[in-house]
């Protein structure tokens, strides 16, 4: 069946590549005005302009846009939604002066959540993380990527694992999972890194593969969590069952972990708060997308990541919400978006096309969703009336998403 959508004020993000954007072509984010849209089976079929002189194409059915702006759903390509509790007391120790990595050194942060988890059954779990979603596809996102790494242990690890592959199963929508059991050290092997290693190398990794519970494997590389041999090291030991590969690099320091994703063929590399500028030139010419995180700087009152000296130098930039209990507690995308303009400088096009078509590009999704392209899943915004699309940054406080269709329909 095929339904019409027209009075679209501006269509927008109508893109076709096979590429991820980069550089200067990211300030260019496609729109036609006054358009028309065509949807077939939950997909795009077709677009053009109410003004051309051939007229409307025929539907089945015709559903009037009434002026508003229409882009394509978000793609939230780094998420850690599914986890249990909340860490507000934490935020109070941030205003009170410890940061993050004070408060991971006293037994808070990811390991608090790692407990937490231990204590929640995979049901309560999935049902929260539903609730989650639901929600957040509500506010725009299409898509999504989604780690474990608060188990920590084997049984908590597939558990989470088991809740994303239970949502994916579940939901119209796109979403890849991440295997982050290299997250954190567990007390238990606090002094005894080669013993997780092996466990993750021997146990972990051989279990979720036998149940094809991962797409990624993801390591936080960073001084006081996993180093750059220990990194190397499962993300090599995960390519050779298959997975991909994603790192947390450059959030607390420049330690080379940008470099060492460049090398290993990473799909992404995330946050990229601390950089120099080798870790600027090795994400300059990479296939490697350089995943920003605003809303976890901004959390955590960090510089926001150097967005233009990275576009200067030929980066390909996504966006992505980093929604955890710790860090950022929100997965809203529209405030992502303004962050990213008003706090990382990136100009609303550049970030418009960074939460879309390289957002999808960085999970692996971009010939499903990302962009207005023939043959793409309808996953949609809808927004009110807009004068701009420069307004979607500008009016942060606003919730101007008026509609949102997955697959088609209107939700």
């Amino acid at each position: 069946m095929k339904t019409l959508v027209r009075n679209i004020a501006q269509l927008g993000g109508i893109q076709s590549h096979n590429k991820a954007l980069r550089g200067e072509a990211m300030a260019d984010f496609p729109v036609l005005p006054q358009a028309w849209l065509v949807l077939e089976n939950g997909c795009i079929h077709a677009w053009g302009q109410e003004t051309d002189p051939k007229g409307l194409p025929q539907a089945d059915m015709v559903l009037d846009a009434k002026g508003a702006t229409v882009l394509p759903a978000w793609c939230d390509s780094h998420t850690h939604l599914v986890f249990a509790g909340s860490r507000e007391n934490e935020m109070v120790d941030k205003i009170k002066g410890l940061d993050y990595a004070a408060i991971a050194a006293k037994g808070g942060g990811i390991l608090s959540t790692a407990k937490a988890i231990a204590q929640t059954s995979e049901n309560d779990l999935y049902a929260q993380a539903m609730a989650r979603i639901e929600r957040l596809v509500q506010m725009g996102t299409g898509a999504f990527e989604i780690k474990s790494g608060y188990g920590l242990d084997l049984e908590n690890e597939l558990k989470m694992l088991r809740v994303i592959r239970r949502l994916k199963e579940s939901l119209p929508i796109p979403i890849r999972s991440s295997f982050l059991g290299a997250h954190s050290y567990p007390l238990a092997f606090r002094q005894n890194h080669e013993g997780y290693l092996q466990l993750i190398e021997k146990e972990m990794l051989p279990a979720i593969v036998a149940e094809g519970l991962a797409d990624y494997v993801d390591v936080f590389c960073e001084t006081g969590f996993f180093s750059l041999a220990e990194t190397k090291r499962i993300c090599v030991a995960a390519q050779e069952k298959g997975l991909g590969v994603k790192l947390h690099a450059n959030q607390l320091s420049a330690m080379g972990a940008v470099e060492l994703g460049v090398a290993l063929g990473a799909i992404s590399v995330d946050h990229l708060e601390t950089m120099d500028a080798a870790s600027i030139n090795a994400l300059a010419n990479a296939d490697t997308i350089g995943t920003l995180l605003p809303g976890a700087a901004f959390f955590l009152r960090q510089s926001q990541p150097p967005a233009r000296e990275l576009l200067q130098a030929g980066a390909a930039l996504a966006l992505a919400s980093d929604f955890n209990p710790g860090s950022c507690p929100t997965g809203n995308m529209n405030l992502v978006l303004a962050l990213a303009c008003i706090q990382a400088k990136l100009l609303p096009a550049e970030a418009l096309n960074a939460a879309t078509l390289n957002g999808a590009f960085a999970m692996g999704l971009q010939k499903e969703v990302g962009s207005i392209a023939v043959g793409k899943k309808a996953n949609l915004i809808f927004t009110s009336p807009i004068p701009s699309l420069d307004y979607l940054a500008y009016a942060f406080g606003d919730c101007w998403v008026n509609k949102v269709m997955v697959n088609g329909q209107f939700i």
